[in-house]
C-alpha cells in the first residue's frame, strides 16, 4: 500500500470518527461530565497531559496533571485555533496535506507559531448546530492525544443514550 493510500484511509477513518461523534447537547455541565471522563482516564493511563474543553471563546474546563507543564497550554492554543479555523480535528487537518503529498506548515500558509495541525484537538458538534467548541488534549504523541479525546466523546455520547433510553 502507498504512503498516498495509507494517508486516504487514515483521512476516511478520522472524517468517519467526526460525522459519528455529534452530540445531541453541551452544556457546561456536560462539559465538566467530558473533562472529568478525561481526567479520569489520564489519570488511569499515568497520562501527563493538559486537558481544555471550550464553547466557542469560552473556557468551561481545564486540568493540568502530573507531567504536564506549560508547554501543553501552548500546545493546546495551537491546536484550537486549527479546529476553529478548519471546523474539523487538528489531527484531519494534517492528515488531509498529508494525504495531498505536503505538510500543514508547508503549505497552509498560517503561522506555525499559532497554528498546529497535531492530534489532539476535536470539534465539539452538536446537532442542529455545528460545531460549537473543542475539546483538547496535549502531553502524548498526537495520535494518543486524538484518540484519548475520541474515547472520552463516545463515553460522554453514549452515557447520553443510557439517560435517555
Amino acid at each position: 500500500m502507498s504512503d498516498r493510500e495509507v494517508s486516504d484511509r487514515e483521512v476516511s477513518v478520522l472524517e468517519a470518527q467526526e460525522a459519528r461523534l455529534v452530540l445531541p447537547r453541551f452544556t457546561y455541565e456536560d462539559a465538566w461530565t467530558l473533562g472529568g471522563l478525561l481526567v479520569g482516564m489520564a489519570r488511569e493511563r499515568g497520562a501527563p497531559v493538559a486537558i481544555d474543553i471550550r464553547r466557542g471563546p469560552q473556557q468551561l474546563f481545564h486540568c493540568a496533571l502530573p507531567g504536564s507543564s506549560a508547554d501543553n497550554d501552548a500546545w493546546i492554543d495551537r491546536k484550537r485555533r486549527v479546529v476553529e479555523r478548519y471546523g474539523v480535528s487538528s489531527f484531519l487537518v494534517g492528515a488531509r496535506f498529508r494525504a495531498k503529498g505536503t505538510t500543514f506548515e508547508a503549505s497552509s500558509r498560517l503561522d506555525p507559531d499559532r497554528y498546529a495541525a497535531h492530534g489532539g484537538a476535536f470539534p465539539v458538534a452538536v446537532e442542529g448546530a455545528g460545531v460549537i467548541g473543542s475539546v483538547t488534549v496535549s502531553g502524548l504523541p498526537q495520535a494518543e492525544d486524538h484518540a484519548m479525546v475520541v474515547e472520552a466523546l463516545e463515553r460522554l455520547l453514549s452515557s447520553y443514550a443510557s439517560a435517555d433510553g
